[in-house]
């Protein structure tokens, strides 16, 4: 499979920190890899280098062209962020936000097409948001906010979805819904997805890989039963877990640890 998103020695500083320590990652095209490990990291410094959007020492490329390299607007038509807190200016209405992905495709000081307006009513039928369209984002719930800043992501037309803690904050309930979504629209789109994910056991059912990052590096890369392993996450997280066999993945259960008298 051809690779979408390959990293080598990816290494960025904040602040003069080496956050992200030579990471290699690699995503072939229309896989859900995703990324986790325990706070602090790397997992969103890593994604948002990876997009583009922070710089870094090493080599990144998207469908084979360095990221770094591509100017800006183009590297929106292949690439979309979805950022785990995005910023959204106060009282803006869902059609209009959507409307924010179609910008790499609008010329300097113009104006939206028609084909443009048609791209962002596709969206917003896809995903069953017409209702809201005339809605203000901050009336909206937390599932049915993440569904719209994933028709912003899927009206730039990119074919590489990077998601930052997709379903944070929200019940699982929602959480499934949105996973769901995310699901069939690779399938039916031929989306490539990386994600960050806290929920361990729900990463483990959604991603075709995993790669586990800590203290900046990598720790492990494999197939949710390869990096879901009591081993490794006691390792890395510092947790007793116990690992279960579920329908699609591994199932991490935490495991109490029992008080011992002083």
């Amino acid at each position: 499979m051809t690779a979408a998103i390959a990293a080598r020695a990816l290494t960025v500083r904040l602040g003069g920190n080496v956050v992200v320590d030579g990471v290699d990652l690699d995503v072939a095209d229309g896989e859900w890899v995703t990324v986790i490990g325990p706070n602090g990291a790397g997992k969103s410094t890593a994604l948002r280098a990876i997009g583009g959007l922070l710089p870094f020492d090493g080599r990144v490329e998207l469908h084979g062209t360095a990221v770094d390299r591509l100017p800006r607007r183009r590297r929106a038509m292949i690439v979309a962020t979805v950022a785990q807190t995005p910023v959204v200016p106060p009282g803006m209405q869902v059609l209009d936000y959507v409307l924010l992905g179609r910008t790499p495709y609008i010329r300097p000081l113009g104006r939206e097409s028609e084909s443009d307006l048609a791209t962002v009513d596709d969206v917003l039928g896809e995903l069953d948001l017409e209702a809201f369209a005339g809605r203000r984002l901050d009336t909206l719930s937390g599932g049915e906010r993440q569904r719209v800043f994933l028709a912003r992501a899927l009206a730039q037309g990119a074919r590489i979805l990077l998601l930052d803690e997709p379903t944070s904050a929200l019940d699982i309930g929602h959480q499934q819904e949105v996973l769901e979504l995310v699901d069939r629209l690779r399938a039916e789109r031929g989306l490539t997805v990386l994600t960050t994910m806290h929920d361990l056991s729900t990463a483990g059912e959604y991603a075709d890989r995993m790669v586990l990052l800590s203290g900046g590096r990598v720790a492990a890369a494999g197939t949710p039963r390869e990096v879901l392993t009591e081993r490794l996450l006691a390792a890395h997280y510092r947790v007793r877990v116990r690992i279960i066999e579920g329908g699609q993945g591994p199932l991490v259960v935490p495991v109490r640890t029992e008080n011992v008298p002083p």
